[in-house]
């Protein structure tokens, strides 16, 4: 079975907005109860309480100690705690692992934005779903919904409603592409958003950067604002509004280019990157025998970050990835971007160290002159091919690559 989540805006009047509001409240109240029954349980008797311990006393509390939970459909609270129990599996899993564990933490207002019916409560028509205890809201499908709906999630976003609907199709109902045989290497960047090999570029749009300005004085004003005050909740919203209008711009373009690639070729090989790694904060230096901090170039560093994450490289990666798998005949593939700049690709030889304001490959072993990102695209899709290319470019180092199946 295939799985697909769609998502589309919702429009409910104020009476459906204040109960979805309420609603939100109510299972964001139940998930801090659950969490701190389990906390307490643990601490005082060395025991926690299961998941289904927990569904087990709704009918009861829903009777005796909140008779509002009778207007929230059933499913939706034990999913509630089915979402506590999600949280503490996870927490000793990186604990198991060695990683940081991170205890589920209580839940804020700002923080739990959505409820999932999960086994129906839901009915769709036309032009509008008709929650149960919620009553019929108006929703703009914006695409035709293929396969089984397994659940439906409300989330408020930034001062709008959507529902998420999962669903499941049968293997082999999506479209499938024309078969093109094509092979392509992309090498993602700042100067260019990517470079492919075949010396094409798609351009970066830099939404966050024409969007600072106004994001930045929307900012200024909320900072200005009292705590508590009606006008700092009308200056946050203002705030997450802008933020929501530069991620789906970005959104917007990471669709459409990585819908244009899948739709062109059967092969897309990129470079793995860890976005995490370059994007983190340089260390402080500290001079030993004073004591004080040296410039280490956390200025110059920030602005780089800012425009990494900007890009969306992961995210970028992530759509062609799926949007390839339904297509069912595109692959996508990654590699180890090690020296992919510092070789030419004509003759296979390394060159001198390249610093990122050096953007032309110059080769001097053959003479090749092409563009530095071109010539990194080329190694990558190289890299693919032949384990061989792929162990000349570690040199000496161990090569984990995935070689084409023939």
């Amino acid at each position: 079975m295939c799985k697909q989540a769609l998502k589309f805006r919702l429009s409910p009047n104020k009476a459906q907005e204040k109960m979805l509001f309420w609603t939100l409240s109510r299972c964001r109240e139940l998930y801090n109860a659950g969490l701190s029954e389990r906390r307490d349980s643990y601490k005082y008797t060395g025991k926690g309480v299961t998941y289904y311990e927990q569904k087990r006393d709704l009918p009861e509390i829903k009777a005796m100690i909140r008779p509002e939970y009778q207007n929230i459909h059933s499913q939706v609270l034990q999913d509630v705690l089915n979402r506590l129990d999600k949280a503490y599996k996870a927490f000793f899993r990186r604990i198991q692992n060695g990683e940081k564990p991170g205890h589920p933490r209580f839940q804020g207002r700002n923080r739990y934005t959505s409820f999932t019916y999960t086994q129906g409560g839901y009915t769709l028509f036309e032009k509008h779903v008709t929650f149960s205890k919620i009553g019929k809201i108006k929703c703009k499908f914006h695409r035709q919904i293929g396969g089984t709906v397994k659940t439906a999630t409300i989330k408020y976003e930034a001062g709008q409603w959507y529902v998420v609907f999962a669903c499941e199709r049968p293997e082999g109902t999506s479209t499938q592409t024309p078969y093109t045989d094509e092979e392509i290497g992309i090498d993602l960047g700042l100067l260019h958003f990517a470079t492919l090999s075949t010396g094409d570029t798609i351009e970066k749009p830099q939404h966050f950067r024409k969007g600072e300005a106004d994001l930045r004085r929307k900012q200024r004003h909320l900072s200005r604002c009292k705590r508590g005050s009606h006008r700092r909740e009308k200056a946050k919203k203002a705030v997450a509004k802008a933020h929501r209008k530069i991620r789906n711009q970005r959104h917007d373009f990471l669709h459409q280019a990585s819908r244009q690639l899948v739709n062109t070729y059967e092969t897309i090989v990129f470079e793995d990157l860890a976005s995490s790694n370059l994007s983190k904060r340089p260390k402080p230096k500290q001079d030993e025998e004073t004591g004080r901090y040296l410039p280490n170039g956390a200025s110059a560093k920030s602005g780089l970050n800012k425009s990494i994450l900007d890009a969306g490289w992961s995210t970028f990666v992530m759509y062609c990835s799926y949007k390839a798998e339904w297509a069912r005949n595109v692959q996508v593939h990654q590699v180890d971007p090690y020296k992919t700049s510092q070789i030419c690709s004509q003759c296979g030889k390394e060159g001198p160290h390249k610093d990122l304001g050096e953007r032309t490959h110059t080769c001097v072993h053959c003479g090749a002159v092409l563009d530095r990102d071109h010539n990194a695209a080329i190694n990558i899709l190289s890299g693919w091919k032949s384990p061989t290319v792929r162990a000349r470019l570690r040199g000496k180092r161990e090569c984990a690559v995935e070689a084409p199946t023939l």
